[in-house]
């Protein structure tokens, strides 16, 4: 799809990426942490983060893993340094549900498709802030660098309902690093095919009064070329198409007598990205993803906490044609959340407000680049015997589209010790992109949001060897906004399209002769129920079946692992003529431990060197290896 840069229909274009004053950016965001060391009195010994052991993303509050009703998956930082994923796309392919879709490796322009639905159908956090293009509707998942993430979360299923817009299939939220011990500096350097090369630095500690964490991260790859066809691509040029990524990220956080809690964080991640491309797209890109906020707490004893979060996040992408200035798309998000939690007799009700101002820049014309959201939202979670309940209610006022209301419903029986049946309705919404309204010659400012309504029923096991769950899902998409062209090929957006998505998840985890597996399979049927000729086909870029296989087991200081991802076929556009072959791929990793603080890691990747495209035209990475030299102070 044409995304936060150049374009207007969903989909159906492949997409370049997004991004150096990189050290005058690092001393900014350093400023902002030495400030938040200036509030903190000396650090002692203290605690691991506290989001050790809960959820907080399905419900707004802090819930743990087995009392959350919804359906969610957790990988935290232990899980990600075992798996060493080359991307946070690639991290994600182990989420149940989840189609990853690329437009040729490291850096280009990546979507998720949660639960079959459109690929701006799933909201992105960073600690607690959205991100993303108000042009495009998407988050840059490829510019996200997964070295500065400590947690990821992913709620699947529609919660507008807390969250408002874009939440239909899910809501991905991201946590950067966060302290785990009292000090801890840390580094690692590391080198792989295609050129690649890593390092990371850092420096982080936490108390009893308060906790700070400095981390900075390069990542580099020659890549390989992008575009195998001529004709398919914006352009062709049979070269390699590189990528670069420098991070930073600083946060800390104090303890103000008893009550109060105060905390500061940023993040910004520089990229520059090649492709092939033409005088019309260009073939370079230079980005920027940028978040930073603070939050303020007070606990009125065990009664109530509230909670004011504000912050800013940034979405920048700057086109280059051969090294000469092409276009820029640019999206400023200010936003604000002020939250109550009140734990009241059988009971906690949450309430609050956001407000969020999305502003856009651009060398494209917008007639309206600025709007304005305002929502209020509640919540009631209650548990009585065996039965949990979940209740909320969101009513969002944009300045653009007027208001819509979502709510949603879910409830849990624990009918035995070990087993839980749960069961949801939801219903969400999607507003529509600036490109949507305003592109031009394709925009209709007319447009309204697109609007789901889904049902699940889940059941979950805990056991003396394990833990499993299955859940199915029906849902129905309204007004998808579509693309209509007049008979002198005149095209411009509409809310024209349905969907119904049917799907069926299942996950489990158990140890077995000494190796710990964890797998999950999918099956979803992402049907477009539009009037035509396109009528009951599937919806592009989604494969119907994935599953997913991990192993690993600790030989002493040595450990080892493996990872199968198989996904079936796709189509790529809406005619379903052009089918997409379904894959899977084999990843083997290793370790060895010279004590508790040094660290050697070996990953080696689609070790068989299985040829297959998840975006038409595109090549993915065939073998490709990495080794990697880790220090962390214990």
């Amino acid at each position: 799809m044409f995304s936060a840069r150049a374009g207007a229909a969903k989909e159906q274009y492949p997409m370049v990426s997004r991004n150096s004053q990189f050290r005058r950016n690092v001393l900014a965001v350093s400023l902002t942490f030495a400030a938040t060391l200036t509030a903190a009195p000396a650090f002692a010994e203290g605690q691991a983060t506290d989001l050790d052991g809960v959820v907080v993303t399905a419900t707004r509050t802090a819930r743990t893993q087995d009392a959350t009703l919804a359906a969610v998956t957790v990988i935290d930082r232990e899980e990600i340094q075992r798996l060493q994923p080359a991307s946070l796309q690639e991290l994600l392919r182990k989420v149940p549900g989840a189609s990853i879709a690329n437009n040729g490796g490291a850096g280009k322009e990546s979507s998720i498709f949660l639960r079959g639905t459109e690929s701006d159908h799933v909201l992105v956090l960073i600690d607690g802030l959205k991100v993303g293009s108000a042009t495009s509707g998407k988050a840059a998942l490829q510019d996200i660098p997964v070295e500065q993430i400590e947690r990821i979360e992913v709620v699947r299923g529609p919660f507008s309902s807390l969250y408002g817009s874009e939440a239909i299939g899910g809501v991905i939220q991201i946590f950067t690093r966060r302290p785990q011990v009292a000090f801890s500096p840390s580094f690692s350097a590391g080198a792989g095919s295609e050129s690649t090369y890593k390092a990371t630095a850092g420096v982080e500690g936490r108390g009893n009064k308060g906790w700070y964490a400095l981390n900075l991260a390069h990542d580099t790859t020659d890549g390989f070329n992008a575009c195998y066809s001529p004709t398919g691509c914006f352009g062709y040029d049979p070269d390699r198409d590189g990528y670069t990524n420098n991070s930073v990220s600083a946060q800390g956080g104090v303890t103000l007598g008893e009550a109060w809690n105060v905390d500061l964080r940023a993040l910004r991640a520089e990229g520059e990205n090649e492709y092939d491309g033409s005088s019309y797209a260009g073939n370079e890109a230079k980005t920027v993803q940028q978040t930073g906020g603070a939050r303020v707490r007070y606990r009125a004893g065990d009664l109530a906490t509230l909670t004011l979060n504000i912050g800013q996040s940034q979405d920048k992408s700057r086109q280059f044609y051969h090294g000469v200035y092409h276009s820029l798309f640019r999206t400023d998000r200010d936003q604000g959340a002020l939250q109550a939690d009140f734990n009241l007799t059988g009971g906690t009700l949450t309430a609050g407000l956001d407000w969020v101002r999305d502003d856009v820049e651009s060398d494209t014309t917008y007639a309206v680049t600025e709007r304005i959201t305002r929502a209020a939202f509640a919540q009631w979670q209650q548990a009585f015997g065996a039965h949990s309940l979940q209740a909320s209610v969101r009513r969002d006022d944009n300045s653009q589209f007027g208001g819509k209301t979502t709510g949603s419903a879910l409830w849990g029986w624990d009918f035995t010790e070990s087993l839980r049946l749960t069961a949801s309705y939801g219903t969400a919404f999607k507003a529509p992109t600036f490109n949507e309204l305003y592109f031009p010659f394709y925009g209709n400012p007319t447009l309204t949001p697109e609007t789901s309504r889904s049902v699940e029923l889940g059941l979950r096991g805990e056991h003396g060897w394990g833990e499993w769950s299955v859940n199915a899902f029906e849902t129905h998409v309204d007004d998808l906004i579509g693309t209509y062209c007049t008979p002198t090929w005149e095209c411009y957006a509409i809310n024209v399209d349905e969907a119904r998505i049917q799907g069926v998840e299942l996950t489990a985890g158990t140890e077995l002769a000494g190796w710990d597996l964890q797998g999950s399979a999918s099956w979803i049927d992402p049907r477009n129920e539009s009037t035509g000729p396109n009528q009951d086909n599937i919806l592009p870029r989604r494969a119907r079946e994935t599953a997913r296989l991990d192993a690993d087991r600790r030989f002493g200081d040595f450990n080892v692992g493996a990872s199968v991802t198989a996904a079936g076929e796709r189509y790529e556009n809406l005619a379903n003529s052009r089918r997409l072959g379904g894959y899977a791929t084999t990843d083997l990793r290793a370790g060895y431990a010279f004590n508790p603080s040094w660290r050697l890691n070996l990953s080696v990747n689609n070790v068989f060197d299985k040829q297959y495209e998840t975006a038409a035209f595109y090549n993915q990475p065939g073998r490709t290896w990495m080794l990697t030299l880790r220090y962390a102070a214990q």
